[in-house]
């Protein structure tokens, strides 16, 4: 049911940059022709996905350090591939190795008691980055597929790919859109500052998208969600600024050598991406809260906020 924005300041359409937007888009069912196509965009021709069911997205591993790896989307096609689908708003200290680490649980899990002859199903792992890595900034590509390869460059495992897409680098307007890759990257970076789906969006695949990113047919609560999120992705962006900046101006006043600015690099990052992971936990658990209190069912609230059923339950 639409219910009247009460946010008379609100852009028509989500962010999809934030967690509730990114999860609202490609996170559920009735959603998931967009994480198709989605995913057909982004992988190599030959690995075209017909379709794809859910998977748990938490609680994979055996010891308490893995269970902390949730990822943001998890699922997995009709032919038994496995996709992680990750958004990574602010630069973090060893994002590769995480990468990396991430991708172990899908290949452990397909593990057979007994007799098994080690066959493994294909394991990809897409990371939408709202940054861009510092080895490659100065170079012009946005879209990198890693695979493992040989001395001579020939591919020596085809069945695990990190796919990475570097959203600053994109910079078309509208009118410059040739492709359909084009074209969902413009909808990641500038859908909220859209008014009305322009004349070169109009695909059917995107009418979906507009209407479920349409503010205006969210419920109060789905709306209060949006808003909780969207105030953590514009402070944290808020707080990579500011810090950028103070760390040129600190450079610049003081003249600090340069293993002292990587130890200060270092300490920002982490101490944003602790900060990140405390807000996330605090703003997830407040919403779903509030869910509760207004009398959503649980199936509800775990579409929204991600949670388990045991935390919700534990509120």
């Amino acid at each position: 049911m639409s219910v009247k924005n009460r946010y008379p300041n609100q852009d028509r359409y989500i962010n999809l940059l934030t967690d509730f937007g990114f999860k609202r888009l490609f996170g559920t069912e009735p959603n998931k022709e967009l994480l198709i196509d989605f995913l057909n965009v982004m992988l190599p021709p030959q690995h075209t996905v017909q379709d794809v069911s859910y998977r748990n997205n938490e609680n994979l591993g055996n010891t308490p350090l893995d269970r902390k790896a949730i990822f943001d989307i998890y699922c997995e096609s009709k032919t038994g591939e496995k996709f992680i689908v990750e958004l990574q708003k602010a630069k973090q200290n060893y994002f590769k190795d995480r990468s990396v680490y991430y991708a172990t649980f899908p290949i452990q899990e397909q593990a057979l008691k007994g007799e098994w002859n080690y066959k493994l199903s294909s394991v990809y792992t897409i990371g939408i980055l709202d940054f861009i890595f510092e080895d490659h900034e100065e170079e012009p590509e946005l879209f990198h597929i890693v695979e493992l390869k040989n001395q001579k460059c020939k591919v020596f495992y085809d069945k695990l790919k990190f796919i990475y897409v570097e959203l600053p680098k994109f910079t078309k307007t509208v009118e410059e859109l040739e492709s359909h890759f084009d074209k969902w990257l413009f909808l990641l970076r500038h859908l909220s500052e859209l008014e009305a789906p322009p004349l070169a969006l109009q695909e059917v695949v995107f009418e979906q998208l507009f209407e479920i990113s349409e503010i205006a047919n969210f419920s109060s609560v789905e709306q209060e969600a949006y808003e909780n999120s969207l105030k953590y992705y514009r402070d944290l962006q808020n707080v990579v600024a500011t810090s950028r900046e103070e760390g040129v101006e600190q450079g610049r006043q003081e003249g600090i050598e340069q293993g002292r600015q990587e130890g200060i690099e270092q300490g920002r990052q982490e101490g944003i991406e602790q900060g990140r992971q405390e807000g996330i936990q605090e703003n997830t658990i407040a919403i779903a809260r509030s869910c509760k209190q207004q009398g959503l069912d649980i199936e509800t609230i775990m579409a929204i906020t991600q949670l388990s059923r045991e935390d919700i339950e534990a509120l």
